[in-house]
């Protein structure tokens, strides 16, 4: 127990101790204790104020074992364990809240959440349907934006001016667009719903009845984006033609040529945005004719235009510089707006997708703020909730009814809400095995496949042969390394387990339904007969897809399923390790108690669980762990 004591004291002596290392001045906010804890105070005092001109009364702050669990599933996306439950709750210290909250944002928990979070607002899979292609480098990009932080302004422009090789981490973001590929004026629509809360996909047919955008309007913004290629695509297609037509059936050489075909060429983005683009053959208004061409330009904010008489090649570059520093307060509001979602459980204004003005908001000064903390931490993601996460807002106990305010919260208390799925999965697996982050994440599965079965290992990588291939200059030298290629594939090097682990790779293939990771490091989208499909995961077909409403098929699982065949039956299940040295039934209960529900037992459950002891034995106490880990107290958010 010292041991783990020591742990959130050394949290706090860092954070004093790095402090007195270096000039106040000097720290950026997020950095900045004085900052953080000033931001949280001026955040409590818009929402006091508004208490007072509702006329309600201030709710009680929560206690420590609900605080703990609390922050613990909206920083990381897990339960604590037993030993990080004990060694929160059995220190007296003052300032222990603030403590925890710094040792979880800067715990590689908090990057796997986050992760979750990404993947299902870029609607990020493993594979792509009606292709041989992947999104297993543009996965990877994103994994590691967020496990380093990338702030929300670099992110979203690295994405938005993309171009490049999809296998090269340096442009692997490409993603953003082939994800997509075929369907750019979708692709348009969502990047204006996700980074600036603005609904479009009405305009791409006709203008939209309940907003302002017309359909020229669209168009003149998907001239930006227009002209999408891939890189020299075109010097592989005689030869892929030929193999196509080839009816003695797409044999080997065929599925050889897929590789470079789809998963190299298919998976680069070329061509950097005309400007321009035609109007529709359905056109139907007045203001122009099928065929136009019109010139990119912004339909609000600060005007950005291109030319409708000679394409460019920068359009998407415009597009970004746009959307991230001249459309007002759109950009900041949008994205501090999604992450006060994400920690306080509800927008302060919703849906959190359309955007609303600070001034037509119910709380001007609130959300003006947030934008405006936004912006001084340049679009720090985890500095902004820091800042949040240390409010007496996020503390306050929890409230069983819902807002009462029409389209946001009314800030009255915790909703309840049923946890995603991910953070139950997340949670059980915590139970099951211990502390899941101790667990070395999904690394790029950089493998060359041909058939499904992994060719060349330890002998050339998708990286490798991607950068080769994008790089021939003809179609005599694509023919020329094809040749060489499926020489190399048939001739051996061919799918040696030992090989693999010398270039330390590791397939997605290896996580089956039970494997005890992350749910940000499992197959995307989750199979059906997998628990976090049946939980509500997204199927990552559109943005935040994922669902929490309970079915039959989730009690079915629960009862029959992971948990009664890797916690409650399991004897060597993580969670029975707190029971040894535990050597009355009443300290077992407690510390199963403080495992699952991170508190111990109130009197009268004490009493109903030392019944159950008496009369099933050891039988009890797994009995005990059923009933805890189906509970509503653990299935759900408070």
């Amino acid at each position: 127990m010292k041991r783990l004591i020591t742990l959130t004291s050394a949290v706090l002596c860092a954070s004093v101790g790095g402090l007195l290392a270096q000039n106040a001045q000097s720290l950026k906010p997020q950095d900045d204790p004085k900052y953080l804890k000033k931001a949280a105070l001026q955040i409590d005092q818009y929402v006091a104020s508004f208490y007072r001109a509702k006329k309600l009364p201030v709710p009680e702050v929560t206690d420590d074992a609900t605080f703990l669990r609390r922050a613990f599933l909206v920083s990381v996306g897990r339960i604590p364990t037993a030993e990080e439950s004990l060694s929160f709750l059995e220190i007296e210290d003052p300032t222990k809240r603030e403590a925890l909250v710094d040792y979880l944002l800067k715990s590689n928990g908090y990057s796997s959440h986050m992760a979750n979070w990404a993947f299902d607002l870029l609607r990020i899979t493993d594979g792509r349907i009606g292709s041989s292609a992947n999104n297993e480098p543009y996965r990877q990009w994103v994994r590691n934006a967020m496990t380093k932080n990338m702030h929300w302004n670099e992110f979203t422009s690295r994405l938005i001016s993309s171009k490049g090789d999809g296998w090269d981490q340096n442009s692997a973001a490409v993603g953003y667009y082939t994800r997509d590929r075929g369907m750019p004026l979708d692709n348009l629509s969502n990047t204006m719903r996700v980074f600036l809360g603005a609904r479009m996909e009405c305009a791409q047919c006709h203008d939209d009845p309940f907003g302002t955008t017309e359909r020229h309007d669209f168009y003149e913004l998907a001239a930006f984006t227009n002209g999408q290629t891939t890189v020299g695509q075109e010097k592989m297609k005689p030869l892929w033609d030929e193999l196509a037509d080839d009816q003695k059936n797409k044999g080997e050489e065929y599925r050889i040529a897929q590789v470079l075909w789809d998963r190299v060429y298919g998976m680069s983005l070329a061509g950097g945005g005309s400007g321009q683009i035609e109007l529709p053959t359905d056109y139907q208004y007045r203001d122009a004719k099928p065929g136009d061409m019109v010139g990119g330009h912004t339909p609000f904010g600060k005007m950005v235009m291109m030319s409708d008489k000679r394409a460019a090649d920068d359009g998407r570059q415009k597009l970004a510089e746009w959307i991230v520093s001249k459309t007002g307060e759109q950009f900041s509001s949008v994205i501090a707006n999604r992450m006060w979602k994400h920690v306080m459980g509800k927008g302060v204004y919703e849906p959190v997708d359309e955007f609303i003005p600070a001034a037509k908001t119910n709380y001007p000064d609130l959300v003006g703020f947030l934008g405006r903390i936004m912006v001084d931490m340049d679009y720090d993601l985890r500095g902004f909730q820091h800042v949040l996460l240390l409010t007496k807002t996020f503390q306050f106990g929890t409230n069983p009814n819902p807002s009462t305010v029409e389209g946001g919260d009314d800030f009255h208390g915790r909703k309840i809400e049923r946890l995603a799925s991910e953070q139950i999965w997340d949670s059980l697996i915590t139970l099951a095995a211990g502390d899941p982050d101790k667990q070395a994440p999904r690394t790029l599965d950089d493998r060359i496949y041909v058939g499904n079965k992994p060719v060349l290992v330890g002998k050339k990588t998708m990286s490798q042969l991607s950068k080769e291939v994008l790089a021939l200059k003809s179609e005599q030298d694509v023919r020329t390394y094809f040749a060489k290629f499926v020489s190399d594939v048939k001739s051996g090097g061919a799918n040696t387990s030992g090989n693999a682990m010398m270039m330390g790779m590791t397939s997605t293939s290896v996580y089956n339904k039970d494997s005890k990771v992350r749910a940000s490091e499992l197959p995307s989208p989750a199979p059906r007969d997998h628990f976090l499909y049946l939980f509500g995961s997204s199927d990552r077909e559109v943005v935040d897809a994922s669902s929490r409403e309970a079915n039959v098929g989730q009690v079915l699982s629960l009862m029959n399923g992971f948990v009664q065949r890797e916690l409650v039956n399991k004897s060597s299940a993580h969670l029975y390790k707190s029971l040894e040295g535990a050597t009355t039934p009443n300290e077992k209960i407690r510390r199963l108690y403080v495992a699952i529900l991170s508190r111990p037992p109130s009197d009268e459950e004490m009493t109903w669980m030392l019944d159950e002891v008496k009369k099933q034995g050891d039988a009890g106490y797994r009995n005990i762990v059923s009933a805890l880990v189906m509970s509503s107290e653990f299935l759900f958010l408070q």
